[in-house]
């Protein structure tokens, strides 16, 4: 059941070929239209820019 079998839809696809396993359309179901979705209203938030964090330098060990 792999590239070479006609009768899957991978065989459909690798041998360029239409069928049941492999419908050209997908039937659409009547009566299911979606409602549009409404848009949430956009608030304005201030992105703050992260803070910077001091980093410690490291004592150079002089012998």
């Amino acid at each position: 059941m792999g590239k070479g079998d006609r009768k899957t839809a991978k065989g459909k696809r690798y041998s360029s070929s239409y069928g049941n396993a492999r419908p050209k359309a997908a039937a659409k179901a009547a009566g299911t239209v979606k409602a549009p979705v409404a848009k949430k209203a956009a608030t304005k938030t201030v992105a703050k820019a992260p803070a910077k964090k001091a980093v410690a330098k490291k004592a150079a060990a002089k012998e």
